[in-house]
């Protein structure tokens, strides 16, 4: 009832060392993870301290720049993300003269959302985010693939409790936290870039 180990494995581990969760698979998962998480909070922060925007805020920008939106319901769709999410997203973009929001001519009960001209020149010097590219690089991958991921990454989120409410665009919200609430003072271990 011991270890599944190979013998040769079990030879190269010191005595007490335990055998690392899920062998190396679990290792490239989560340095996979890791490494998008990193590179979605840098992305955040420069798009934060160049801009003054979340890098949520800018991704809804970037799809508004493509075409304006006849609904928050069209716009969730474009973002891959739920419509409370985007709702509160375009409310901080409206407040900040960045979007615009009117009834739309066919249907009242819809409103539409559009850029205003300061949308467009804050967009003239923004950098591309990394949700477009993850979004490009999923849409890139083969179907099956695609699909595989879509049913690991959704199970992986319900074996840790997330996925039971609609989750926000990646780090919306985050700036606006109070900084001891933030973990502010906290090391982290990582210098900001």
């Amino acid at each position: 009832m011991g270890s599944h180990a190979s013998p040769a494995a079990a030879a190269r581990r010191r005595p007490g060392e335990r055998r690392a969760p899920g062998g190396p698979d679990a290792q490239r998962v989560m340095d996979a993870i890791r490494a998008i998480v990193q590179r979605l909070r840098i992305s955040s922060r420069t798009c934060e301290r160049q801009l003054g925007l979340s890098s949520a805020q800018l991704f809804v920008l970037q799809q508004l720049e493509q075409a304006a939106a006849a609904s928050v319901a069209e716009l969730a769709r474009r973002t891959l993300t739920h419509q409370s999410s985007v709702s509160v997203v375009v409310t901080r973009l409206s407040e900040r003269g960045l979007v615009s929001r009117r009834p739309s001519a066919e249907d009242a009960r819809r409103t539409e959302i559009a850029l205003t001209p300061a949308g467009r020149a804050l967009l003239r010097r923004a950098p591309r985010t990394v949700q477009a590219e993850l979004v490009a690089a999923v849409d890139h991958m083969p179907p099956a693939e695609r699909r595989a991921l879509a049913r690991s990454l959704s199970a992986l989120a319900r074996a840790i409790g997330a996925g039971v409410e609609a989750p926000p665009l990646f780090f919306e919200g985050e700036e606006a936290r109070p900084a001891a609430e933030a973990g502010a003072g906290v090391p982290d271990g990582r210098e900001e870039t």
